[in-house]
């Protein structure tokens, strides 16, 4: 009966290939246009588009074998034998075509005839009211009606609230009666391992209204559902998931990293397994793109990889280790997966970079943990408070679910109230703080507009228009008219200004008219379509109704065309050279430079950024077309336009096409060529978020200026350090640097030398306690090097010297005093000293027993301070004597 899990996988496909069914490639984890799902977390859901008739299917029929990652069950993986937070989900799909009979027939001749599982020990569960399927198993399949068990609602029968629905069928295997718990009521439904439902047939045949009735589809649907591995657990006759073949490869190489023996000590044991789960969704979601952080499927990913590092410390892997087990995953998984490969190297560099941030973290964030528990175990008291956990994940990067998980196995429970409490008010901090930047000169604008009020842009096709007032708006009042010097916002009929989205700023301009002007100072998109256009009235006086010609800066314009452009070309080449993962995360357009977020692990080198730039000005030199194509969003993403994940489209899109080099979807402006754009220049390359980058850039114009600046920075540079021509200025700077060097040395000899002769004096006038000595530096300095040297070259002279530094800087003083270990053992304590010596001068002070420091402002009383010391000193050393 032996099978392997890549034999089944491939089995399967084949068979309903056979059937007529369309064979589709895995889809990727991250969701498509649907907003509803962080991932993908069934074979069914990246097909819901056709289910729901909002697109048509490449064909009627179509089977997959789609990846899939659920975390709800978390707290159970590792614990039992097929809870998993990574799983492949075998599938075939029928929309509107066959049904119930077919679906059912095949899956029994699938299992029977292709997997040849034994009849005898399959079971089937139906629900209650589906008098058709049970005919379908009983009469034409041939199974006896006590091997069919019918079961109610809530467990066979799949709805979702509205909408489409219906009841579904299980097929069981029985593992036999050693596997079960020995009850006289075993069976079907038992939570004991003997029987496992390993297929899913879900009949979608009704429409539920909001009333609660099922009306009958004209056009009814399949989907099915089957676990590979729990399949593969069947065939190959084990007792657990991480036990079959594809799996057990990674188990045995996260024990031979962590250097443990698997089933030696059942606890450790669950760590092997729950890092032999996630180490494998770990894998695909990096190679599908995404990348930790602190939010949506970021804080999935990042949550599964300080899980396993955490259980990797359960079994003594403290430094970075999760890198190590990738390329046995790969290996694990190339045949159906083979674009892994090629990602190897990437995704090892972004989990090792995770890891390694967050064991810089955990052992700080863990010794505080675990002394806040031992603190409640003491107290006898059971809850850990939410500003705790909340602390550990502000500042030492641990989710909420492991510290939840770490406080569990010590009996603890998490303030999950206050958690949510204190994170509530940052993410109101947070959008506060936004909500301030995006009003910033624009205020709080409330308006009502009309629902036949629009406005057409016209700002593709020319930068001047002739148009028609239709409102004008007035400290959130619509008003008739605005004068000279007044602040309104206007919406016009037709307008040429570009309104800021897409990262792409507003246009700038003027709005003319028979004695009226007004400068245009900024444009947002309003509700309804409708474009508002922040006017500042100049001259005259604008009105409702009245005609104006509009005007866009074309100078302001072309430059931001020139920038939008050149993020494109950008965004091609960071991919074409850094990989598929360094995709857009943000930008910002205008006239002055662009700005560029994308996905990546690490800073770029000075070579690659080198390379980049070479890339996007040899495209510009070519002088590429570039082509605006207005289509549909799926005729666009045929055509392979790249889409951002997180954007919303509208069904009739802009694609930016730039030869075969870039092609996106786009609402920006940009030039008719590449040529305009002139030439290309990144001026900086930094990290603005954990896996994100920033590039800035400047092109064009700016560009000449670039190169026009820094010729007369180095000419300065080359008078200023007398060298002949700009290749000697690095050469004259060395010299330089060494002559400073030499002259930092001869310092350092005379401040020696004044030292010691500044230290012999104070010697002579010590006040002398015994063995021990106070000697006073009062000085007018705030140099704190010669400070700590003088303190210093006095305890290698002297090691029970205790010394008080006075230093005066203007109308402050400060206070520094240092000692022995041998004086702090008499009673001395400087931190003590000092506060009283401050408080003496007007200021507070303090520290530890061998070193404190501090200050004032009453300088008149300096004397007086000193002699306070002196008496503190004499009454703990006078039996020193």
């Amino acid at each position: 009966m032996y099978m392997s899990t890549d034999e089944i996988r491939e089995k399967f496909l084949q068979f309903f290939e056979s059937k007529g069914h369309l064979r589709l490639p895995s889809f990727s984890l991250i969701p498509k246009n649907d907003k509803s799902l962080l991932l993908i977390n069934a074979g069914m859901a990246p097909l819901k588009p056709y289910f729901l008739g909002i697109e048509e299917p490449p064909r009627r029929r179509i089977t997959t074998c789609q990846k899939c990652i659920r975390t709800p069950d978390i707290d159970r993986v590792g614990k039992t034998a097929r809870h998993a937070t990574f799983f492949e989900m075998l599938g075939n799909f029928s929309f509107g075509d066959y049904f119930k009979r077919e679906a059912i027939i095949w899956a029994w001749e699938f299992v029977t005839e292709v997997l040849k599982l034994p009849r005898e020990r399959l079971w089937v569960t139906i629900y209650e009211e589906d008098d058709e399927a049970f005919e379908i198993w009983h009469k034409e399949v041939g199974l006896e009606p006590q091997r069919i068990k019918r079961m109610g609602k809530e467990d066979n029968f799949w709805e979702i609230g509205t909408g489409p629905c219906g009841p579904c069928s299980e097929i069981y295997f029985d593992r036999g009666e050693d596997k079960g718990c020995g009850k006289p009521t075993c069976g079907i439904g038992c939570d004991c391992d003997r029987f496992v439902e390993f297929w899913n047939l879900v009949f979608t045949q009704f429409d539920k209204d909001e009333n609660g009735v099922y009306h009958r589809l004209k056009n009814p649907n399949i989907d099915t559902g089957m676990g590979l591995e729990r399949i593969a657990a069947i065939m190959q006759e084990v007792d657990s998931l991480f036990d079959i073949d594809i799996v057990k490869a990674i188990r045995n190489k996260v024990c031979e990293v962590t250097n443990y023996e698997y089933g030696k000590n059942a606890e450790k044991d669950v760590s092997v397994r729950v890092i032999t789960d996630h180490i494998r969704g770990i894998v695909f979601m990096i190679g599908d793109g995404i990348l930790p952080s602190n939010e949506g499927r970021g804080y999935v990913l990042r949550r599964l990889i300080r899980r396993a590092s955490r259980h990797g410390r359960m079994l003594g892997k403290k430094e970075a280790f999760l890198h190590l087990i990738v390329d046995t995953v790969i290996e694990s998984y190339k045949n159906p997966y083979p674009e892994l490969v090629q990602k190897a190297e990437y995704i090892k560099k972004v989990l090792y970079n995770e890891e390694s941030r967050f064991n810089q973290t955990i052992d700080v964030g863990l010794e505080i943990l675990e002394n806040e528990i031992e603190k409640l175990k003491k107290n006898k008291e059971t809850i850990l408070n939410g500003e705790i956990a909340f602390k550990m994940y502000d500042t030492y990067g641990f989710p909420l679910d492991l510290t939840k998980e770490i406080a569990a196995e010590k009996g603890i429970i998490v303030d999950q109230e206050r958690f949510d409490e204190l994170m509530q008010q940052q993410k109101e901090r947070a959008r506060a703080a936004q909500k301030e930047l995006e009003n910033a000169g624009w205020k709080d604008i409330n308006i009502v507009i009309e629902e036949d009020i629009e406005t057409v842009f016209v700002g593709y096709e020319t930068l001047k228009q002739e148009s028609k007032i239709l409102k004008i708006f007035m400290e959130d009042e619509e008003v008739a008219y605005a004068k000279e010097e007044d602040v309104c916002f206007v919406i016009l009929d037709k307008t040429p200004f570009y309104a800021e989205s897409g990262g792409q700023v507003a246009d700038k301009g003027i709005l003319e008219g028979e004695g009226v002007l007004a400068e245009v100072l900024d444009v947002k998109k309003g509700p309804k379509g409708t474009i508002l256009h922040k006017v500042k009235v100049l001259k005259g006086e604008i009105s409702v109704l009245s005609s104006v010609i509009a005007k866009v800066d074309e100078g302001l314009r072309f430059a931001t065309m020139k920038n939008h452009t050149a993020t494109h070309l950008l965004h091609s080449a960071l991919r074409k050279i850094l990989g598929q993962h360094a995709q857009q995360s943000g930008s910002q357009v205008s006239a002055d430079r662009l700005r560029f977020d994308f996905a990546h692990y690490e800073p770029l080198s000075e070579e690659q950024i080198i390379e980049i730039e070479k890339m996007v000005n040899n495209v510009i030199q070519q002088a590429i077309p570039v082509e605006k194509i207005v289509t549909d969003l799926d005729s666009a993403l045929r055509m392979g336009a790249t889409a951002l994940f997180d954007e919303k489209y509208s069904n009739v899109v802009r694609v930016i096409k730039i030869g075969d080099f870039s092609m996106e979807l786009c609402g920006g402006t940009h030039v008719d060529n590449t040529g305009q754009i002139g030439m290309f220049k990144i001026i900086s390359e930094s990290s603005v978020a954990a896996g994100v980058r920033r590039i800035e850039a400047i092109t064009g114009n700016k560009v000449y200026e670039f190169i026009l600046n820094s010729q007369q920075t180095l000419k300065q540079l080359r008078s200023k350090v007398k060298a002949s021509t700009d290749s000697e200025i690095l050469a004259k700077i060395e010299q330089l640097e060494n002559r400073i060097k030499d002259l930092e040395n001869e310092v350092e000899k005379y401040k020696l030398l004044v030292i010691e002769s500044e230290i012999s004096s104070l010697i002579d006038k010590a006040v002398n306690y015994g063995e021990f000595k106070l000697i006073v530096n009062r000085k007018e300095t705030d140099d704190m090097d010669y400070v700590k040297l003088f303190t210093d070259k006095i305890k290698e002279r002297d090691s029970k010297a205790i010394v008080l530094n006075i230093l005066e800087q203007g109308n402050k003083v400060t206070v520094l005093m240092s000692c022995s270990k041998e004086a702090v053992k008499k009673g001395v304590d400087c931190g003590k000293v000092v506060k009283e010596i401050c408080a003496v001068l007007g200021g507070k002070g303090g520290g530890r027993p061998e070193f404190a420091q501090g200050g004032g402002n009453d300088i008149l009383k300096i004397d007086i301070a000193v002699q306070t010391a002196e008496n503190i000193l004499k009454d703990i050393l006078k039996g020193s004597a």
